[in-house]
């Protein structure tokens, strides 16, 4: 089944879902948990980009993060211009140990910030503006200042990351089947555009109209960019040039006719990855290879979720590689795996119910030890405690009401 067409056919995204009715992790910042309001500009100042300190690009599996005492920052993206919608990026808190989240306010001044993903620095947030004129906007945490917005050249940007390095922003716009590259300048403020590719071969999928870029995201070395395409049933491979911040393909791999690939989250040795399919309502686990950029697509397995169609939206992988979730979104259910062989094997393991309507986007702590599942139609996020021995989920405490919550971004 089809998500969406694109701006040519009058539907967004975003309609499609309200019709049935990604993020990065870095240390935390010190401005995400409190009350903000500045007006956004209409673009911000050009600048060259300059090289930040970067996070570790080597493939092996992260160190656990330390144990966070006291309260810990919650961003949380909407859909302003829907009915019953937020007023811009929610802030709040959340205690580490009971998973309790407190508001805290609103970013204002940053339309349809439906998907949010942080700098590895911590210092800057960025999020989609998700409308027919597809938009990126920087936001300064410690003060909660909105840096400006730049355009992405393409309709309906629904997803965004930052590359390893900390020097560009990656961005997929759906309705126009198009993935773009921003620079980061020494301030976290974006300049105009590097690039912008549009997918053109192969021709869409059965049934849609059109290529529908749903996520953009670095590989863990950082060597290669990989775009998910559910119109075309393809992830495309590019190698980033990181001085010029260009794109040049080198591979794609094909699912199925008609699966619909949304999202792809890499195990965290580097050398396999999850791909959740939309249509077909499937999971696939892929190699990578990282020397060539070539991604290998497994066999379709199963999400565990009894609704058909179920719209699986995403994976989430805990930092020691041996438990994968999966958000069903139609099932009202996260799928638990463990991951066996290294990366190369999930085994299901069940579902609990996420205690929400439609969880679009689920996110794991910094330490691990919650997981946060945005549910869009119930205008909730539910919290979960993660037991790191068994991977089991158990609801901590009663969901956070957040209007229209399509995206929980735990710091």
């Amino acid at each position: 089944m089809n998500s969406g067409t694109g701006a040519a056919g009058g539907w967004s995204r975003r309609r499609f879902v309200g019709v049935l009715g990604g993020a990065a992790v870095a240390s935390a910042p010190a401005g995400c948990a409190g009350d903000g309001g500045s007006p956004a500009a209409s673009t911000s100042p050009q600048a060259p980009p300059a090289r930040r300190p970067s996070s570790s690009t080597s493939p092996a599996a992260p160190e656990p993060a330390p144990s966070p005492s006291g309260p810990r920052p919650l961003c949380l993206g909407t859909y302003t211009s829907a009915e019953g919608g937020g007023k811009g990026i929610g802030v709040a808190s959340y205690d580490p140990a009971s998973g309790r989240i407190t508001g805290r306010g609103t970013i204002t001044g940053v339309p349809d910030p439906s998907y949010l993903a942080v700098h590895p620095d911590g210092a800057t947030l960025y999020a989609v503006n998700e409308r027919a004129r597809g938009a990126v906007t920087a936001v300064r945490l410690s003060d909660r200042k909105v840096l400006g917005s730049r355009a992405t050249g393409g309709s309906h940007t629904c997803q965004l990351s930052v590359h390893p390095g900390g020097r560009w922003l990656l961005s997929a716009d759906y309705g126009s089947g198009s993935v773009t590259v921003h620079p980061i300048d020494a301030s976290g403020a974006l300049g105009e555009r590097t690039d912008r590719v549009t997918h053109t071969r192969p021709a869409p999928g059965p049934g849609r109209e059109g290529p529908h870029a749903h996520q953009f995201v670095a590989a863990p070395d950082g060597g290669h960019v990989l775009a998910v395409d559910l119109g075309t049933d393809t992830v495309y491979s590019y190698r980033l040039d990181e001085r010029a911040g260009t794109l040049t393909e080198v591979a794609q791999a094909h699912t199925r006719p008609g699966a619909g690939p949304r999202h792809l989250t890499f195990h965290p040795g580097g050398r396999h990855a999850y791909l959740a399919n939309e249509a077909d309502d499937t999971v696939a686990v892929c190699s990578y290879e990282a020397s060539s950029g070539r991604l290998t697509i497994g066999a379709p397995q199963s999400t565990g979720a009894k609704a058909d169609p179920s719209y699986p939206a995403q994976f989430a992988v805990t930092a020691d590689g041996r438990y994968a979730y999966l958000a069903n979104r139609g099932d009202n259910t996260l799928a638990r795996y463990a991951v066996e062989a290294d990366g190369a094997r999930l085994r299901l393991l069940g579902t609990v119910p996420v205690e929400g309507d439609f969880p679009r986007q689920i996110a794991l702590s910094p330490d691990g030890g919650l997981l946060f599942a945005a549910n869009q139609r119930s205008g909730t996020v539910a919290v979960f405690e993660v037991d790191g021995r068994s991977g089991e989920l158990r609801l901590a405490g009663d969901p956070f009401a957040s209007p229209v919550a399509v995206c929980a971004l735990p710091l």
